[in-house]
């Protein structure tokens, strides 16, 4: 294992100094437009997959520079921003300034400790288990459970390993690997992957679904302890 990957911390503030590091470094590109369509688009996912009411609290691991919050905020009642990097959290406040539902929260890489237990009704985390480790992938599996309220919701996303599309960018960063190994660089899950990851960790409820790029799943935590 790289553990230079791993150090999410140092990692992450590192590449995101300005704001269009940030972006270029979380998603590409720095074209505002293209930015706020992907928003857009990661909105209607969100609206088909868990849903989104006006009564919900909603946290996003991994917010970056608030390119989603900035979208989803507007439907629901607070939306939390949290993220590893203070430098990210400074962009995000930035966008999202004006908005008096939302809050920020600086966390660990690991977990989601600051968070009170079944305090949230949907959690979600997008573009961002490509940067992460399968442990620790898992772990804010298992994290989303604890502070989900029963009945709440969890959804996240990755690169599809088995589509086309995404083994051609699996095999770009074999080209990258063999000169030098950026500690950013993307992995990719499968639809197993996350079958797994939501069954072992208790959801119910559990879908998983794939487009050309993408493996996504949620699922739901379970109203009643079992016993």
């Amino acid at each position: 294992m790289n553990e230079s990957r791993r150090d999410y911390k140092t990692v992450w503030t590192g590449l995101s100094g300005s704001m269009e590091d940030a972006y270029l470094f979380v998603s590409g590109y720095t074209d505002e437009e293209k930015f706020h369509s992907a928003s857009e688009d990661t909105l209607g996912i969100l609206l088909e997959t868990v849903g989104l009411r006006e009564a919900d609290v909603v946290l996003e691991i991994g917010c970056g520079v608030g390119r989603v919050g900035t979208v989803i905020s507007p439907f629901v009642k607070e939306w939390i921003g949290c993220d590893v990097s203070p430098n990210m959290l400074r962009h995000a406040r930035h966008r999202l300034i004006g908005l008096d539902n939302v809050r920020f929260q600086e966390i660990s890489g690991y977990d989601l400790k600051p968070i009170a237990d079944a305090s949230v009704d949907v959690v979600y985390t997008t573009v961002v288990f490509m940067h992460l480790e399968e442990w620790d992938r898992y772990a804010y599996v298992l994290e989303a459970l604890r502070v989900l309220r029963p009945g709440g919701r969890f959804y996240c996303d990755n690169m599809n390993l088995a589509s086309d599309e995404g083994w051609a960018v699996f095999e770009e960063g074999l080209k990258l690997i063999r000169a030098k190994r950026p500690p950013q660089i993307s992995k990719f899950s499968t639809v197993p992957e996350f079958e797994t990851y939501l069954q072992r960790a208790g959801f119910t409820d559990i879908h998983v679904a794939t487009r050309p790029m993408w493996v996504y799943g949620w699922g739901t935590k379970p109203r009643a302890v079992r016993a």
